[in-house]
């Protein structure tokens, strides 16, 4: 005891993949946490749904804290950045007042997650555990029946959001590619690949 107050332990932050759309497509591991966090946190875009919110939300047990993280979708970084900064402190408060919280992520945390840019700011003074998730990349490779790489065949990822040449560089000497990220590129990437033959 200090000052006649017992000390709290903190929380503990889980990184929750919840994997690309389907919920029976969670794991185990991670229904599970949903399911006995006290605190849920996920990001939402202004005025949006939360997709991962969406995807778990059928694990919810109903007497969680649901904290709803907005941040911007744009290509400039800085709002980005204040917006995680503020995350953090938000689930900083939670975990420091001895609740564990589990903040969604769509895919897997560590597969151009969001939740790496918590983790930069949260692991190094606090108890982080992180739970892989499927990605979507896998989940559309079972979905249309095509393996993806097979013994030395080399697997490139590429994001959609490279500029029209590094993208169209990066597909040129390849064994076998996976582009992400399509959304809004759509017209861009069809229209490269087109240039390669590769449509």
């Amino acid at each position: 005891m200090a000052g006649g107050e017992a000390m709290v332990a903190h929380g503990t932050l889980y990184g929750v993949g919840v994997g690309p759309g389907d919920p029976e497509l969670m794991t185990l591991k991670a229904s599970r946490i949903v399911a006995a966090a006290p605190v849920i946190a996920y990001f939402a875009a202004a005025g949006k749904a939360s997709t991962a919110r969406g995807i778990a939300g059928s694990y919810f047990s109903g007497g969680s804290i649901e904290l709803a993280l907005e941040v911007p979708m744009l290509s400039e970084r800085e709002p980005a950045q204040a917006a995680y900064d503020k995350a953090a402190a938000a689930i900083a408060g939670h975990l420091e007042s001895g609740l564990d919280v589990a903040m969604l992520c769509e895919g897997d945390p560590f597969f151009y997650g969001s939740f790496m840019y918590l983790f930069a700011r949260l692991a190094r003074t606090h108890r982080t555990i992180v739970v892989p998730g499927v990605t979507s990349i896998t989940a559309a490779a079972a979905a249309v029946g095509r393996p993806l790489a097979a013994r030395d065949e080399v697997l490139k990822i590429v994001p959609a959001t490279l500029d029209a040449a590094r993208l169209r560089a990066e597909l040129t000497a390849i064994e076998s590619a996976a582009i992400i990220k399509v959304g809004r590129h759509f017209g861009k990437v069809r229209s490269i690949l087109a240039g390669l033959d590769l449509l």
